[in-house]
């Protein structure tokens, strides 16, 4: 009698770990699609030195069950995001990282209508229940203080408004750094070894992201 009940309490404790451990080693990984430009397409790199697989790397070395989308598009401003956002909401996107304004600012475009366009792209995100990450930019003063003023605290304004992360700044991991050393030959992109800093200085906020999403 003995044999036999160590036996069934042996078996059920057995399929028990058995069952646990298949849930955590098949839990399906959540989908991110990173919607943004030339920064988040990986322009002027090879292809595993871009932003996206060299975050995608980073969020694997730190545990995160995540398929990280590239959504960029070089040259694309807010405007260009708008556009798009709807058919990158495909059903399997469990949320986004919203990195847009680069372009928008080189050309020296009104903060209203890059806010505008951004306001939009959230609303869209939230209407589809899928929630959102913004990555700024930091504007400098040369189209005058008050432009910089506006374009920096746009997305702070809407991170609060629709109660989504805001990442400020995209290029925070070359603050302080020689920044010659880190971008491409035409002074705007970074190189590979200036995204491996970008993406470290990031990547724990991303994380924190990916890992608040809810499951399917």
């Amino acid at each position: 009698m003995f044999s036999l009940a160590y036996g069934a309490v042996r078996s059920v404790r057995n399929g028990l770990i058995l069952s646990l451990f298949a849930t955590a080693t098949f839990a399906a990984p959540v989908t991110v699609a990173a919607l943004g430009d030339s920064l988040t397409a990986g322009y002027g790199l090879d292809q595993p030195d871009g932003f996206v697989p060299q975050m995608q790397a980073w969020l694997d070395a730190h545990g995160a069950e995540v398929n990280l989308l590239n959504a960029g598009v070089s040259g694309d401003t807010t405007a260009g995001g708008l556009s798009r956002v709807g058919w990158t909401l495909t059903p399997d996107v469990d949320g986004m990282l919203v990195a847009l304004g680069g372009n928008d600012y080189l050309r020296g475009l009104d903060p209203k209508v890059s806010r505008d366009n951004l306001d939009k792209i959230l609303g869209k995100t939230e209407a589809a229940d899928v929630p959102a990450m913004l990555i700024g930019l930091r504007a400098g003063t040369n189209y005058g203080a008050d432009y910089a003023t506006a374009f920096n605290g746009m997305y702070g304004d809407l991170g609060a408004k629709y109660d989504v992360p805001v990442y400020p700044d995209w290029f925070e991991g070359l603050r302080g750094q020689n920044l010659q050393s880190y971008l491409q030959a035409d002074g705007v992109h970074p190189n590979a070894e200036g995204v491996k800093l970008i993406v470290a200085a990031m990547g724990p906020a991303v994380l924190d992201f990916v890992n608040a999403l809810p499951a399917d």
